[in-house]
């Protein structure tokens, strides 16, 4: 075996593979630190693109269902309207009958009307001030309403449409503005128009219920999905803790055995000062 002083091959292999040894370790470590198994794009190029694109749609889901718990929200505060326009509605109705008959004479047929002109007026104010995000519910002017329920463009596979149809439900339009109870025919006469106005918000309280359960349904379904998704991410991107300490173990000791065999090579050339020594003596 030769003896050289200029270039101690020995030294610089061992060099060489302490440094790989090191570039390993930490990789290794900044994964244990991180968390993910891949921190940067010479990690895995293609898991990373694929990642960041799952991770982009499991964001974009997650402000979808927060998008759907608001539009139910929207659905409760139009059906708890509607809810009290019946309810007074059947009031009013429960006094016409009461006005109805010859068992109540004309002083009592007056305090029964103030009690429903209130009560036409209440109508019109649940109406007029049942709102949500600026959009007025009850008074007709809502057009159709979109919640976006999915991370894409579809209108089909991510909004929801939502239609009230004829929910003006002002006293107005549902033909109670002008009646009193001040006589018998009057209250007689008015019946079948209350009998239409609360099948008209019935209706309108089925088709809101409906809505409602399918936004539930739909968050539901959202949540599954974006579990689903996120699982998958985890497997791609986060490390295996268990795995990367082995590693870490085997590269650090590794490591110790390339700086313990760097220190040998170095020695090499001594040897040959030592000849040169004897050479001299």
């Amino acid at each position: 075996m030769a003896l050289r002083i200029m270039t101690n091959d020995a030294a610089i292999n061992a060099q060489r593979n302490l440094e790989m040894t090191s570039q390993r370790l930490q990789s290794t470590q900044e994964k244990l630190s991180s968390g993910y198994r891949i921190n940067h794009a010479s990690d895995d190029a293609a898991g990373l693109a694929i990642s960041d694109t799952l991770n982009a749609t499991i964001r974009s889901i997650g402000q979808a269902i927060r998008n759907a718990q608001d539009g139910a929200s929207l659905i409760q505060v139009f059906e708890g309207g509607t809810n009290e326009i019946n309810n007074t509605l059947m009031r009013i109705r429960e006094l016409a009958i009461q006005a109805a008959t010859d068992t109540v004479g004309e002083r009592e047929r007056i305090m029964l009307d103030n009690e429903v002109q209130e009560l036409k007026q209440e109508v019109d104010r649940i109406a007029k001030t049942t709102k949500y995000a600026g959009h007025t519910l009850l008074d007709g002017s809502s057009d159709v309403l979109e919640f976006q329920v999915g991370p894409n463009n579809d209108p089909e596979k991510d909004r929801i449409l939502f239609d009230p149809g004829q929910a003006d439900l002002t006293g107005g339009s549902l033909g109670i503005d002008g009646f009193d109870l001040r006589t018998k025919e009057n209250a007689q006469d008015i019946l079948d128009t209350l009998d239409e106005g609360i099948q008209r918000v019935n209706e309108i309280r089925a088709r809101v219920g409906s809505v409602q359960s399918r936004l539930m349904t739909t968050v539901s379904s959202q949540m599954i999905f974006s579990e689903n998704l996120t699982a998958a991410k985890s497997r791609m991107r986060d490390a295996d803790i268990a795995a990367e300490s082995t590693n870490y173990s085997k590269e650090t000791i590794i490591r110790q055995s390339g700086v313990a065999m760097l220190l040998q090579a170095n020695q090499s050339p001594a040897v040959a000062l030592q000849l040169l020594r004897n050479f001299s003596g």
